[in-house]
């Protein structure tokens, strides 16, 4: 059995420092009234934020539940050194899952890539939301993991939606932009470092679709893009977010969801066509 999460989102950190601080200042004489008062204010919106999210927003799927608490109750510790670091808070899921989904159909998508599979529980959700005869291509460096999704995607009946490709994600691109394909979604969930890269090969190889929607996780890295101590993954996602903002082909918004969650598209394409 694993350890509880740890929070790793900036509300989650956020929240957690509030509460050693509470924590500190209890046995502390001759703190004002009001900024206990305060203080408690704060703790109250920064940790009942989540569970309110939770709360209000449409529940997951019985194969989303079982796929979220397999993957919080395996020992990832347990996984030999030399492979791919995984751990259960890389999971996305119920609300960031609901936002996906709800995006698969809003866009009417038929085709999704997702780059960066783990449990598989964010490709499921957007399985879900699929059409009849829609498809979800899903890259994953880890067999292991990926072998753990699968299994979970036979216990849904949107599972059968989902093919996966195992090996570098670099690789599974490169052939898509080969054979000429096209995806109206695209999920990226992957190494930090490779998404400037991913993104300019969804781009420059046409892979993205001409109303396409590109979606990118971890992009406010535990707040640490704009804290002033980013280590090597918030350094990453510092100098996507820049580049990104630079670039001008396409238009994005950053939406403070669970790590932060990036939507872009091209800019300028004639929403007539």
């Amino acid at each position: 059995m694993s350890a509880p999460p740890r929070p790793v989102t900036p509300v989650g950190i956020l929240a957690a420092t509030l509460e050693r601080v509470a924590d500190g200042l209890a046995g502390v004489a001759d703190v004002p009234d009001e900024v206990r008062d305060d203080l408690e204010h704060a703790r109250a919106l920064a940790g009942g934020l989540d569970p309110y999210l939770e709360q209000c927003t449409t529940p997951e799927s019985p194969a989303l539940a079982r796929l979220a608490a397999a993957t919080h109750e395996h020992d990832w510790s347990a996984r030999d050194a030399s492979a791919v670091f995984l751990e259960q808070e890389m999971l996305s899921g119920h609300v960031e899952g609901q936002t996906l989904k709800m995006l698969v159909a809003a866009t009417r998508a038929r085709k999704v890539l997702e780059i960066g599979l783990f449990t598989g529980y964010s490709a499921l959700a957007m399985a879900e939301a699929l059409p009849e005869g829609g498809r979800l291509l899903a890259c994953e460096l880890d067999a292991e993991v990926a072998a753990r999704a699968c299994r979970s995607f036979a216990d849904s009946p949107a599972g059968g939606r989902i093919t996966v490709e195992v090996g570098p994600a670099a690789q599974t691109l490169a052939a898509l932009v080969t054979a000429g394909d096209q995806f109206d979604l695209v999920f990226v969930d992957a190494d930090k470092a490779g998404y400037a890269d991913y993104v300019a090969t969804l781009l420059d190889g046409e892979l993205l679709a001409p109303h396409g929607l590109i979606c990118v996780d971890n992009t406010l890295m535990q707040g640490e893009p704009w804290t002033g101590t980013p280590g090597g993954n918030g350094k990453a996602i510092a100098d996507f977010n820049d580049t990104v903002a630079a670039d001008p082909r396409v238009e994005q918004v950053l939406l403070p969801l669970r790590d932060g969650l990036t939507l872009i598209r091209r800019a300028h394409v004639d929403q007539a066509a």
